[in-house]
């Protein structure tokens, strides 16, 4: 990978942690719940990895096949795993005390993979992707994109790196930002503004698993 792909790697990481629907306004609610900057400090790692690994899976999909439409399954898959949870949610009448935030470190992961597979996290880096050289790939190996040109497993490897390189600019930004708001924001307003969302969570899970149907089918 060049320069020009890292910054473009970090940028758009940067940008993700920036994005409280990302996962740090999630770790501050924690937080603040339990009146512990402890509590909210590691809910970030859980949500880092799941992260990675909504865009690990694209990015090495993309870069082992230089293929959009095998990106293009894993969101609509990924979205429709969205919309069947939601439904769930809904539609279940046991009470589900996802709103409570006391979730494990597991749960966690898998509530950020879900949200940054929604918000089309791996599918951003397309760009990137897709303009990477692929180590140890002829010309032919470097078909246009949506060919469905096989790779290397180099490539996938490549792919799994820009990955990684991706979400640790991503938790860099997204730890600074939950500092932020903890310390000086989060603490009055959410005391004030706390509420039972387990409906809204299932509605937006909802919504959002359509919306990434939508858009890549």
């Amino acid at each position: 990978m060049t320069w020009e792909t890292y910054a473009a790697l970090i940028a758009l990481g940067a940008f993700h942690g920036l994005n409280p629907a990302m996962g740090w306004l999630f770790a501050v609610a924690r937080g603040m719940q339990e009146r512990s900057r402890r509590v909210m400090l590691l809910s970030l790692p859980p949500i880092a990895a799941g992260h990675l690994a909504s865009v690990a899976i694209v990015a090495a999909i993309i870069s082992a096949t230089r293929s959009v439409v095998a990106a293009n399954v894993v969101g609509i898959a990924g979205g429709a795993l969205l919309v069947g949870f939601g439904l769930w949610r809904l539609l279940s009448e046991r009470h589900f005390r996802w709103a409570g935030m006391r979730l494990s470190s597991a749960q966690l992961a898998g509530w950020s993979f879900l949200m940054s597979s929604a918000h089309g996290a791996g599918l951003m880096l397309l760009p990137v992707l897709t303009t990477t050289p692929v180590p140890g790939a002829s010309h032919a190996g470097h078909a246009m994109p949506g060919a469905g040109a096989g790779g290397s497993p180099l490539a996938a490897l490549t792919g799994l790196a820009a990955a990684g390189v991706h979400t640790v600019a991503m938790f860099t930004v997204m730890a600074g930002c939950a500092l932020l708001v903890y310390e000086f924001l989060g603490v009055n307003i959410l005391r004030r503004a706390w509420f039972n969302v387990d409906r809204l969570w299932a509605g937006v899970l909802v919504a959002a698993g359509a919306l990434t149907i939508a858009i890549t089918a």
